[in-house]
């Protein structure tokens, strides 16, 4: 599965998507754009490299970065929430994490956290992909994501007509 699928999915299904992108610096988006038809699905990311991006554009919460640091579920967990009502989204992933090379608030590289948000529920996801380059992580990561996305919406999908 990849970001074709993905396209094809959601476009079938007039489903609409968004990310907040960290650590992958919109390499998702990017991914998603490179397919004829994206723009049917795909209506915008919001890249939150540094920290002060998260908390003032995006609106997370700073308490929760306080006590959990911007590598955390938590994080991610309110990127997804409040990127989705920016972007107005039925679908919004998000991607923070410590590609590397060094370790980051005493997670090792390698070390992301990610989620997915609609408009009832967020899940999580976290990931180590350790021993790999910066790059590396930053693509296994999207790709992972593209692959949970498909599922998370074929799982609603399945759910509506049960």
């Amino acid at each position: 599965m990849n970001a074709s699928t993905l396209v094809k999915i959601c476009t079938d299904k007039n489903i609409t998507i968004g990310s907040c992108e960290s650590l992958t610096a919109g390499l998702f988006s990017s991914s998603v754009a490179s397919i004829p038809g994206a723009s049917r699905a795909l209506k915008g990311g919001i890249v939150t490299y540094w920290t002060q991006i998260k908390t003032d554009v995006v609106h997370v919460d700073p308490e929760v970065i306080a006590r959990d640091g911007v590598v955390s579920l938590a994080c991610a967990c309110e990127m997804a929430q409040k990127t989705r009502e920016i972007l107005d989204v039925d679908y919004c992933v998000s991607f923070t994490g410590n590609a590397g090379p060094d370790v980051l608030e005493n997670k090792p590289a390698g070390t992301v956290c990610c989620a997915i948000a609609t408009k009832t529920q967020v899940r999580t996801f976290e990931f180590h992909y350790m021993g790999l380059n910066r790059n590396k992580v930053r693509e296994n990561v999207v790709s992972d994501m593209i692959i949970k996305l498909i599922q998370v919406i074929n799982e609603d999908e399945e759910k509506k007509y049960a």
